[in-house]
């Protein structure tokens, strides 16, 4: 298992290259199975996730082809399941990742059945997949759980309907697109999550012969077709590892321009972080991130479903606010096990108190750098933030969790001026 080994203290000054999102090239990994002429995908990150998924997506039948991308960002994948030789997502692959449940509306869309194991993942709090069965029961699916699998069937295809989630889900919500697309009839999908990850896909569903309006609205209307064919897509740059990275500039004082980051997918990020004295520049090639005036103002935070605060950038904001000037309280919202990196913080002399959903961090001067265990993706890389800001040395254990979701993070750090190696455990 490998390990980080960080000296804090130097500020990164130079450019790092966003890679393409994790959160978007996963499901469109998954929407390949819904055309037997396959589906090329471009800007592939090269992440342990990614692995995952490409093994899944093999055990289903699919022929998976990787080159280099031809602008030499990331990947470029070929996938094509012209045939499935299983319907069946095992145990064993399903548990590395719960992202591997978006297999089934695919699976049961085209292939009229679907046996997925119940998902695994990161210990952040309770994600259950009843939304994503909900939906695919309002297309006509019948659904069953046994011996923690769910077997989904619809030997007649599904049939266009009325979906309104009782609250926003970002899988559920691709789960349901994916299988309203080879629906016969309409289908409404209301209260429908809003990230540019569902927007990414539905432009790559469209490219294939979708047909689907609203998008980029919190409601959805699709009307089924008989086939999908294939198509060319570029995956949208990470906005998490864009918001990552920003922070990861105002911690240390440095001033770094994110190559390929979107500023207007981090908007609201960018505004909590702009009022905490952070100044952003546009570029041609992205943006610049530096401190606006020294030491930066405590400011506080809720995590909200997009467009609000990404809840996947709460661990590194607390890590950011962890030195700033007077108090800031962090909300929760989102996932109800999320503090978990907040021991780990205090290791290394953070200030921070937890009262349910919410933390009050009162910054201090400087950190100090100490052996810290990763306990979930996010989590993981808030250490790593920590650490490069931390006076002396930091030692990020079980990082595991970081290489699921952040492609060569110490390599692009370095390149801007951190001390940070990876080794591997004795």
């Amino acid at each position: 298992m490998d390990r980080l080994r960080i000296r804090g203290g130097s500020p990164l000054i130079g450019e790092i290259p966003i890679s393409g999102a994790k959160n978007a090239a996963l499901p469109l990994m998954a929407a390949a199975l819904l055309s037997s002429d396959g589906l090329t995908l471009e800007n592939v990150p090269e992440l342990a996730d990614i692995v995952s998924m490409s093994a899944l997506l093999k055990e289903l039948g699919a022929d998976i082809q990787a080159t280099p991308s031809p602008d030499g960002r990331g990947r470029r994948l070929f996938i094509r399941a012209e045939r499935f030789t299983s319907f069946e997502a095992p145990y064993d692959i399903v548990r590395k990742m719960r992202a591997s449940v978006l297999v089934l509306g695919p699976l049961v869309a085209r292939g009229g059945e679907a046996k997925v194991s119940l998902p695994g993942g990161c210990a952040i709090g309770n994600r259950p997949v009843d939304l994503h069965l909900m939906a695919l029961e309002e297309l006509g699916a019948e659904i069953e759980l046994e011996a923690g699998y769910i077997h989904a069937r619809a030997p007649k295809g599904l049939k266009g309907g009325r979906i309104a989630f009782p609250m926003v889900s970002v899988g559920a919500t691709e789960n349901a697109l994916m299988a309203a697309v080879l629906a016969h009839g309409e289908t409404t999908i209301l209260n429908a999550a809003r990230e540019p990850e569902i927007g990414d896909l539905a432009a790559c569903l469209i490219a294939m012969g979708a047909k689907i309006g609203g998008v980029g609205t919190d409601t959805l209307r699709i009307t089924g077709v008989a086939r999908l064919g294939h198509a060319v897509h570029p995956v949208i740059a990470d906005r998490i590892e864009t918001g990552t990275f920003a922070m990861a500039a105002a911690l240390t004082g440095g001033d770094v321009e994110l190559i390929g980051g979107q500023l207007d997918h981090v908007e609201a990020a960018a505004k909590v972080l702009a009022s905490a004295g952070v100044a952003f520049t546009a570029t041609a090639r992205g943006f610049r991130v530096a401190r606006a005036n020294g030491r930066l103002e405590g400011v506080d935070m809720m995590t909200e479903p997009y467009p609000g605060f990404p809840t996947d950038l709460q661990a590194q904001f607390m890590a950011l606010m962890s030195t700033a000037k007077g108090a800031a309280m962090v909300t929760e919202t989102i996932f109800e096990n999320r503090f978990m990196h907040v021991p780990e913080l205090a290791r290394m002399g953070a200030n921070i108190n937890v009262h349910g959903a919410s933390a009050m961090i009162r910054g201090v001067e400087r950190l100090k750098g100490a052996p810290v265990m990763a306990t979930d993706l996010r989590a993981s890389v808030s250490l790593v933030l920590a650490g490069l800001a931390a006076e002396g040395e930091t030692v990020v254990n079980r990082i595991y969790h970081l290489d699921r979701g952040y492609e060569r993070v110490e390599r692009k750090l370095t390149a801007c001026g951190a001390e940070i190696v990876r080794e591997r455990e004795t």
